[in-house]
């Protein structure tokens, strides 16, 4: 049994559970090095006080699930099946006290999984398996590298494709193209070029609005490799840009260095967010900043922690999170830089390395 699932089933022994069921694929495969998306289908890992883990799955995944589950306690279910009967034949006694991912459950689900097996308490056990991803291996840094190598490189291509009277669609193709042929299992979000005015839209879409001269260009994008996300935001001039367009940049170039500079173990994520943001104010642009400092990342493009400012949890060596402060203003432009970085034993390893200062392009 992995290091992983020996730490749930002391979970249950200190909680008074007598039982967990994962439900959600990506820490199914967390768990078991089993990777599937069942789509509406059933999948769980079982976890019973004092027995052996076992796997409920789509028939269609028992092979997979064979050749690379740590688990090997093993179970189907066809497409006429019903599922949830066989998890409660699998129950090998009556659960009093179970333990769900109520993030990853809805209602139909949890009816269901009541149904089959008639707990008196559910409780959630969102907390310790967030506690144990918060925390990257070595081999989980080594995967999130490769994803940031990735995306990087589909950025330099991207941004080599950048001229007037391209569209920002025609540059999200571009990327998401690059993204499969150097090698990424596909985009880890929604690929955003935003140029112009629409940069100063944190979350805006791209269409078909083509760039033009003296502008602000923003890309930020991310990949999935080896199941691992990277993020990164980078912003360009596309030829001349107003002297106050610069200031912009700089500012909040400024910013993403100082919040880096301050990333050690034991500080709180709330001073880093503080840090930058006293940084951006200062130069009078306070209230353009209108978002967090950043996310956790790993499996998911967007988990533990949220780095904001009442955010007093403390930093901890082998966390991985998003720095990326950033300027919006309308009808002029918007900035964000973005950086995946590391907590090490004594500071911070910055996993991305595209330049930051200020480049133009087309």
């Amino acid at each position: 049994m992995n290091s992983r699932m020996n730490s749930l089933y002391s979970y249950l022994d200190n909680n008074n559970l007598d039982a967990m069921l994962i439900t959600s694929p990506k820490h199914v495969y967390y768990l078991t090095g089993f990777a599937t998306d069942p789509h509406e289908r059933f999948l769980g890992l079982l976890l019973v006080k004092g027995e052996e883990a076992l796997l409920l799955l789509p028939a269609l995944d028992y092979e997979a699930a064979q050749a690379a589950s740590t688990v090997t306690n093993i179970y189907t279910h066809s497409d006429t099946d019903n599922a949830y009967e066989i998890l409660s034949k699998l129950m090998p006694r009556s659960i009093h006290h179970l333990g769900v991912e109520k993030d990853d459950l809805s209602v139909h689900r949890f009816e269901a999984i009541h149904a089959a097996v008639g707990a008196t308490t559910y409780v959630d056990i969102g907390f310790p398996l967030r506690e144990m991803r918060a925390i990257k291996t070595p081999d989980e840094v080594k995967r999130m590298k490769r994803a940031a190598r990735i995306v990087e490189d589909v950025l330099r291509s991207g941004v080599s494709k950048v001229k007037p009277g391209v569209t920002e669609i025609e540059l999200v193709a571009e990327l998401e193209y690059q993204m499969k042929k150097l090698g990424a299992q596909g985009p880890s979000f929604e690929t955003m070029v935003l140029s112009g005015a629409k940069s100063a839209l944190p979350h805006g879409t791209p269409d078909n609005r083509k760039v033009g001269e003296g502008e602000l260009l923003l890309f930020d994008l991310g990949v999935y490799a080896d199941g691992y996300a990277s993020d990164i935001t980078r912003t360009f001039a596309v030829g001349d840009i107003s002297d106050e367009m610069k200031r912009i940049y700089d500012t909040v170039l400024d910013a993403n260095l100082i919040a880096i500079e301050a990333i050690r173990p034991g500080v709180t994520f709330g001073s880093l967010d503080r840090a930058a943001r006293e940084s951006i104010e200062r130069a009078g642009y306070g209230p353009y900043f209108n978002h967090r400092l950043g996310h956790g990342l790993g499996m998911d493009i967007h988990e533990y922690p949220s780095i904001h400012g009442r955010n007093e949890d403390l930093l901890l060596a082998g966390m991985v999170f998003t720095v990326e402060p950033g300027i919006y203003v309308p009808s002029v432009g918007g900035v964000r830089i973005e950086d995946d970085v590391l907590v090490t034993q004594d500071g911070v390893e910055v996993l991305t390395s595209f330049p930051k200062q200020l480049t133009v392009i087309g």
